[in-house]
């Protein structure tokens, strides 16, 4: 069996991950949060993106759309991330070498990087494109790489609760050569 770095340890044996092991409610209400707020988190940035894709109605503005949704979007994404780390904490060590919670913290990441690039490149120039022009390819570009990485955000975090607890790595020992002399 695999060691964890002492950290992962330490924030299984955590108050937190204490707590969520031993009260009988924690799991079903924590996991009740975190489904709640991924979806307010995946609902909203899905009207921004759609609206970015020409899709959803492109007589409202960018800025306005945004505006109004985003604060609840970083609402919500503040809940997913508590709830997620308790859930975290409860099981740290079977989560850490789980490679659907490992892929699903990549998208993450670079759902995160795919924003920050929209918000301090393209969006910088929102003015030209706010209302009567389409916007233009990188915001077409980033608004359909989000949606598709907070997709599989979702997808990953479903496949979490099957594979939790089972290695999915591919072994060393297989052979990828398929019959090669």
């Amino acid at each position: 069996m695999r060691t964890p770095p002492s950290f992962i340890h330490a924030i299984e044996f955590s108050a937190f991950g204490e707590w969520m092991r031993s009260n009988v409610l924690a799991m079903p209400w924590v996991n009740a949060a975190h489904v709640l707020c991924v979806i307010l988190v995946f609902g909203t940035i899905l009207v921004v993106d759609l609206r970015l894709l020409g899709l959803l109605d492109r007589h409202r503005s960018v800025t306005r759309t945004a505006d109004e949704l985003l604060h609840l979007t970083w609402a919500a994404f503040a809940g997913a991330a508590i709830s997620g780390a308790l859930f975290f904490s409860a099981n740290a060590t079977t989560y850490w070498f789980n490679t659907a919670f490992r892929f699903k913290m990549l998208a993450i990441v670079l759902a995160g990087l795919n924003m920050a690039v929209f918000q301090f490149v393209t969006y910088r120039g929102v003015a030209r494109w706010d209302r009567n022009e389409p916007p233009p390819r990188a915001a077409q570009l980033a608004a359909g790489l989000s949606i598709l990485l907070w997709v599989t955000v979702l997808v990953l975090g479903r496949l979490i609760g099957f594979t939790k607890g089972f290695d999915v790595a591919v072994p060393d020992n297989i052979d990828f050569d398929f019959g090669a002399p």
